[in-house]
């Protein structure tokens, strides 16, 4: 068959699924010339091989590996790497404690890609439009990872670099994701259609009740999600005034670093910027100044 609708020839590779960290490490460290992968939950990954966009001699997967966990301790929640998006939505303690992440992951694609999408392979991919990627920001998140070197924290502002680039060195893993503290916080985006498309922008906002400040996210632009701390600073440490608030959605209107595309034009998304950011903070719940 020949034509447009011929199907594409994918270029064979090595399937390997370890049984162990110290196996999987291994596994990339033999090909850590760039010919091997890791492969969490694949929802993005495997377009990629599919398309030929990645052609690995090796695909190392993670399903083996005890990572498919959630847990709370001393306040701080930590994500396994390759627990599914589905079991991080179900769970009532996260929608309660952390609002802006359950709403981060009820955005990403629909039910079905939920069940196999993972956080850290969201993390792993960092596409600029990641609906996780933006909320993870703003809650200060951390990456840990293990390698050849032994572990290491990084923060998700510096692990995450550009599209498909992040401060994994050869041989590493992303293991889990932490989050230090409850937060009120609200995640909101603007896409053609609800499910399986890319937001035009995305908004993130939470306050730590500890630090008494916000942190203000936006995704839907290259090279990466980013934060905006000016625009932070503008809300104060509780509560905003309407005229705070009004200052911190014109000074992210300015300040995003947009452009536009067959999506959506530069002058829709620094207005969307604005309104999101405005109705995402109000989203937040405050009574006499401190958050419910």
């Amino acid at each position: 068959m020949e034509g447009p609708h011929a199907p594409r020839a994918v270029p064979g590779f090595e399937l390997v699924a370890p049984a162990s960290v110290e196996e999987a490490i291994a596994a990339l460290r033999a090909a850590d010339d760039g010919g091997a992968t890791a492969i969490a939950g694949g929802t993005d990954l495997l377009l990629d091989l599919d398309d030929g966009r990645l052609a690995p001699r090796r695909v190392v997967s993670l399903r083996r590996l005890p990572w498919r966990t959630l847990d709370w301790l001393d306040g701080a929640l930590t994500v396994g790497a390759t627990l599914p998006l589905r079991s991080l939505e179900d769970d009532r303690e996260v929608r309660r404690r952390l609002p802006g992440l359950w709403q981060a992951v009820h955005a990403v694609g629909s039910v079905a890609l939920r069940h196999r999408a993972t956080l850290g392979g969201n993390l792993g991919r960092s596409a600029p439009a990641s609906d996780l990627i933006p909320m993870l920001l703003a809650l200060d998140a951390e990456v840990d990872l293990v390698g050849p070197r032994g572990e290491r924290r990084v923060p998700v502002d510096d692990f995450v670099r550009a599209s498909r680039r992040t401060a994994l060195l050869p041989g590493e893993l992303i293991r889990s994701v932490r989050v230090p503290e409850p937060r009120p916080s609200a995640y909101l985006w603007q896409r053609v259609r609800p499910a399986n498309d890319i937001s035009q922008i995305a908004v993130a906002v939470a306050f730590s009740p500890g630090r008494r400040h916000w942190s203000i996210a936006v995704a839907g632009m290259p090279p990466r999600p980013a934060l905006l701390p000016d625009v932070a600073r503008d809300l104060g440490d509780g509560a905003p005034s309407d005229a705070a608030l009004t200052a911190a959605a014109a000074r992210a209107s300015r300040a995003v670093p947009i452009t536009g595309d067959q999506r959506a034009s530069e002058e829709y998304r620094r207005r969307l910027v604005g309104t999101l950011l405005t109705r995402a903070v109000r989203a937040v719940p405050f009574e006499g100044g401190r958050p419910l």
